[in-house]
């Protein structure tokens, strides 16, 4: 069922919302709860509450405990459930809405509104369209690594054993994940529905040992008495799982990824993208070409710089990575650019950061297989009491090969764009700005997507470019064509305008990524994610947009400091909500505080 395993991906990807918190000890700005933020807290509480009857996981590990042990719920007309779930909630938030007059949570309403209406659209497109299929493996694997790790509280850790074993149908009550899985797939059989694509169940039956052997590693790291039962039973299940989509789903999947249009569309929209799929095209391509340019100029300098036998900016990044960084020395290597980072951050003015050093650690092979590009895993921001996010990097892509490893992560010049995106002053002081700035929970995740969260960063990653070294600003425009290639080649390929392999020789050869990163880039486009990678270049394009027209405003008064506290400020707004609070409060505020 892609689509609500897509909306899933990214709730779970996003860091999580602020309810009844406790102040952070490593906060920089310590700040009252405002009435009204309590206020609207106490509705989106009652709205997560509704989605952890079903996706507990989620809930959880935002930081509501009392959901630690659940697991998710696949269960018979589960969708008709939830879908009916989610209409009362609704009823309920239209009934405070019509009784609130605070604008705040008048907005907030608004907001959890449309999230719920989103939710109903997904679950009837999903059945209209598509088989229900789950990569149950994948989904215990995630569901595990949630409650064990480092940045979970130990008193939490012991509920991993509860979900482990509902997850095997070893609690009492509890029936197994993969065998509702199963049944779910039989259960929505129907004549021109979409079966899932060949490629994401290979991938699923290749993985399913690996997550087995990622889920024993965290049983091995945070020991859980009486454990061994459940562990021997999820290898079980697993392994008889992968065989059954081996028999039974693989033969009948499609090799053919495209989308419907109408459900292309709904994945754009529920990613924050809200213009046609061909006008980013088209502004991407514009992007692209620039950008490229660009970068062509700059290559010289780079390769004068650093005595190179190249002048293309295509041999100029292949010689650049050729300066490899072991994988022993790549967590300190990325340290020292990290913490070189910071104080050029405070020097620049260009946003208030905290003190406290950030997480950054290489993935582990399972983590590589779920989530095989650098990516940051927010803390808890319900009750957090000074947990982290961490930015996380893979070694390689499980499904480009055994052998395929990255090579676009792994040397000096990469490790400045990257920390700036994935660190500070990307996710990491976004994620960390939810817990310090005391952002409402329907700003911080009912209003989230991608496209505001993926836009911040990629601007935060614009603001550093300036004073990084010449090799780091040759990558961060190399990053920055990636981004504007997903805007051009996911909607191409989704819209059957591109071919697979024309699209991996444009990521391949001009924007010079690696086999194992082109393979992960094409398998997010169709079906990962369909519709998510153009995020990164339109809500960068949007804050640049807004970025524009308050400078104009305000002129000489233009503080950027100001502004990019203020951005934080707003939580994740989506692009019309932040502009509109730009130019009713930022903007105004300057002109008259310069008179």
């Amino acid at each position: 069922m892609k689509i609500l395993s897509l909306a899933i991906a990214l709730a779970l990807a996003l860091p999580a919302p602020l309810w009844a918190q406790e102040a952070a000890p490593t906060a920089t700005v310590e700040r009252a709860t405002p009435a009204w933020v309590a206020t609207s807290n106490g509705y989106a509480n009652a709205l997560l509450e509704t989605e952890a009857q079903f996706n507990p996981e989620s809930v959880s590990e935002r930081g509501l405990t009392q959901f630690d042990g659940l697991a998710t719920d696949l269960g018979p007309d589960v969708d008709q459930r939830r879908r009916a779930a989610l209409v009362k909630a609704k009823a309920d938030l239209q009934a405070g809405l019509a009784r609130e007059r605070d604008p705040n949570v008048r907005q907030d309403l608004q907001i959890m509104i449309e999230a719920v209406d989103r939710r109903i659209e997904g679950i009837d497109l999903s059945q209209k369209y598509e088989r229900n299929w789950t990569d149950a493996a994948l989904r215990v694997f995630d569901g595990e690594q949630a409650l064990l790790q480092e940045q979970i509280a130990a008193a939490r850790r012991p509920k991993a054993l509860e979900r482990l074993q509902r997850y095997v149908g070893l609690w009492p009550q509890s029936t197994s994940i993969f065998d509702q899985a199963r049944a779910r797939y039989e259960d929505s059989k129907g004549a021109g529905k979409l079966e899932p694509t060949r490629l994401e169940v290979e991938q699923a039956i290749a993985n399913a040992a690996t997550y087995v052997d990622g889920v024993r590693k965290l049983y091995q790291k945070y020991p859980q008495p009486d454990s061994d039962a459940a562990l021997a039973a999820f290898e079980q299940q697993a392994t008889a799982y992968a065989e059954w989509l081996r028999a039974q789903v693989l033969p009948v999947s499609r090799t053919d990824p495209k989308l419907p249009p109408e459900l292309y569309a709904y994945n754009l929209r529920q990613v924050g993208i809200d213009i046609a799929p061909e006008l980013l095209i088209q502004r991407a391509q514009a992007a692209f070409m620039e950008t490229r340019a660009a970068m062509q100029q700059l290559a010289p300098l780079v390769a004068k710089e650093k005595n190179l036998d190249a002048r293309d900016y295509r041999e100029v990044i292949r010689a650049l990575k050729r300066d490899t960084i072991p994988n022993d020395q790549l967590e300190a290597e990325y340290r020292k650019v990290i913490d070189a980072i910071d104080p050029i951050i405070r020097r620049e003015k260009i946003v208030d950061v905290p003190t406290r050093p950030m997480i950054m650690r290489l993935g582990t092979p399972a983590e590589s297989a779920a989530q095989p590009a650098p990516h940051f895993r927010g803390a808890q921001l319900i009750g957090n009491t000074g947990e982290q996010g961490q930015f996380v990097l893979p070694l390689g892509n499980p499904a480009a090969g055994k052998e395929a490893m990255y090579d676009d992560f792994n040397y000096p010049s990469a490790a400045w764009t990257l920390s700036a995106h994935e660190g500070r002053p990307g996710h990491e002081l976004q994620s960390a700005s939810m817990i310090e700035r005391g952002v409402s929970l329907a700003r911080a995740l009912f209003a989230g997507n991608s496209v505001n969260s993926e836009g911040w960063a990629l601007y935060a990653e614009a603001e550093m470019v300036p004073y990084e070294p010449l090799d780091g600003q040759l990558i961060a425009l190399q990053f920055r064509l990636m981004r504007a290639a997903r805007a051009m080649l996911d909607p191409m390929l989704n819209l059957g305008l591109i071919d697979r392999p024309r699209a991996e020789k444009v990521l391949m050869e001009d924007v010079v990524l690696s086999k194992a990163m082109a393979t992960q880039e094409l398998d997010r486009y169709q079906f990962r994610s369909p519709g998510q990678a153009g995020s990164y270049f339109y809500g960068y394009s949007r804050i640049m947009e807004l970025r524009m027209e308050t400078e104009l405003a305000l002129g000489e008064r233009f503080d950027r400091l100001a502004f990019n506290n203020f951005l934080l400020d707003q939580g994740r707004l989506p692009p019309k909500l932040l502009a509109e609070a730009v130019r009713t409060q930022f903007i105004p505020a300057h002109k008259a505080g310069a008179r």
